[in-house]
């Protein structure tokens, strides 16, 4: 028996050794590596995609796509990016719809001359099993998912990515992303500093949430004035809709299957008052959405009233859908026939979203990471207002003082939006006509931010 394990503990040793080496051997190709996805056009920077396995006994993996930067890779930072849901694709609407290189049209994929991936090397995270490609082949894997779990998986994941990528171990690492990956990321970021204080594993630089859920009372009731402010709902309404029953008192019930009568008739009101004309993630928008706006159908149950007109062919989920496509990705599809924006096999514990993550942002700051809270200002569905409560709330906690008072930034010749920064750590920024997905509304202004804050600035040129 002790000869069996210490047989199988040195062949593990050599598949972790075979890994590294394949990773920084540049004569023999790398086993993830993308020769070329189809329709693609020609580009000058690497692309991989492929599975790490976070759990053998279970036989759970997860997917990634990773995108070197254009120019200079070494030299550039990672950044991992999660999308929220929770149970939606980074790889369908972070990479393909948003930040990405490409986007998919027709049979084809167009570049995205705003990708993130000129200023960083980009890796993208189908999160948690059970979402996109990433699978398990045991189905209890898929019930009864939380935070906790989703953060330990991913922390898995990161560490068996390293050891395929052993060369970007010590790069500058950024975690960004939006929605509910305002649960993902602290959770996440608060494990890898842990681990951190007994051995330096993860050169973590910073993190970056837009409109992100980090406190359910504040950022789901906070809706109630975004719609009464741009004129969505009568003044009753609004009355009703801060005294009678709130959103995050909706939202609680709806998901413990309890709706009261007068949560009920209030949400009637509301949703008859905003009608479904108006896109919730970008109210200056009639509705004609993609599912690129699906990752936060969890953070608005839909009354059965209310009806989404889908107006637009998406465009991505026709593309991952491909068979010769999921070939370039060395994907597969294990327990699901079709590769879909947001998971319908995963049983995910929405009342996670009750538990506050501010607090964690506030520890993370604390230990020195820096932090960027960025609000697309035309989403209802986690307006500006909340996350902007939120970010000061922090700031009041940490007592830190304002660095830079808030004004106006800009892109270009156009304002980009507005930021405030709190002791040179910790700083909140609008995005001008964002919507819920900024880098998709607002790709030039997206980048413009997030490359500041990459280089540290915490915010673009100012006046």
């Amino acid at each position: 028996m002790h000869s069996q394990t210490w047989k199988s503990m040195a062949m593990a040793a050599l598949v972790v050794q075979l890994s590294i080496s394949m990773g920084v051997d540049s004569s023999s190709p790398h086993p993830d590596k993308i020769v070329r996805l189809p329709g693609q056009p020609h580009v000058g920077f690497q692309q991989f995609s492929g599975y790490v396995t976070v759990d053998n006994n279970e036989h759970r993996a997860l997917f990634y796509y990773f995108v070197e930067a254009e120019i200079d890779p070494e030299s550039r930072p990672l950044v991992l990016w999660l999308n929220g849901g929770p149970g939606c694709s980074s790889l369908g609407l972070g990479a393909f719809s948003e930040n990405g290189p490409f986007r998919p049209e027709g049979r084809v994929l167009i570049r995205n001359e705003h990708s993130w991936n000129r200023e960083a090397n980009m890796l993208y995270l189908e999160t948690p099993v059970g979402v996109g490609f990433s699978y398990a082949t045991n189905s209890s894997s898929f019930v009864a998912v939380d935070d906790e779990a989703t953060a330990r998986d991913n922390l898995l994941f990161l560490q068996g990515w390293f050891h395929k990528f052993p060369q970007y171990r010590s790069t500058d690492l950024f975690i960004a992303g939006e929605s509910y990956a305002g649960h993902y990321i602290p959770q996440l970021a608060k494990l890898m500093i842990g681990i951190n204080k007994k051995e330096k594993l993860f050169n973590l630089k910073g993190i970056a949430l837009g409109n992100p859920v980090l406190d359910f009372a504040t950022d789901l009731n906070s809706r109630a004035e975004y719609f009464w402010s741009h004129g969505l709902i009568s003044d009753s309404t609004y009355k009703m809709f801060t005294s009678a029953c709130n959103y995050s008192r909706y939202v609680s019930e709806y998901y413990r299957d309890s709706v009261s009568s007068i949560c009920s008739i209030v949400m009637n009101q509301v949703n008859t008052e905003t009608s479904r004309f108006v896109d919730k993630y970008d109210v200056t928008l009639d509705v004609c959405v993609s599912t690129v706006f699906s990752q936060s159908k969890f953070i608005s149950p839909k009354q059965v009233s209310e009806r989404i007109d889908v107006c637009i062919e998406d465009e991505t989920v026709n593309y991952l859908n491909r068979k010769d496509v999921r070939r370039a990705l060395h994907a597969r599809l294990i327990g699901v026939r079709r590769w879909e924006v947001c998971s319908n096999i995963l049983d995910y514990e929405f009342l996670n979203i009750e538990i506050p993550t501010f607090n964690i942002v506030g520890s993370l700051v604390k230990a020195g990471i820096p932090v960027l809270v960025y609000s697309g200002d035309q989403d209802s569905v986690i307006p500006l207002t909340g996350s902007r409560t939120l970010v000061h709330r922090v700031a009041k906690e940490l007592g830190l003082n304002t660095t830079v008072p808030y004004r106006v930034w800009f892109a270009g010749k156009q304002v980009g939006g507005w930021t405030q920064v709190y002791g040179n750590i910790l700083s909140f920024a609008t995005i001008r006509g964002a919507s819920h997905e900024a880098p998709f509304s607002q790709p030039e202004r997206s980048l413009m931010l997030f490359k500041s804050f990459l280089e540290g600035k915490h915010l673009p040129e100012i006046f």
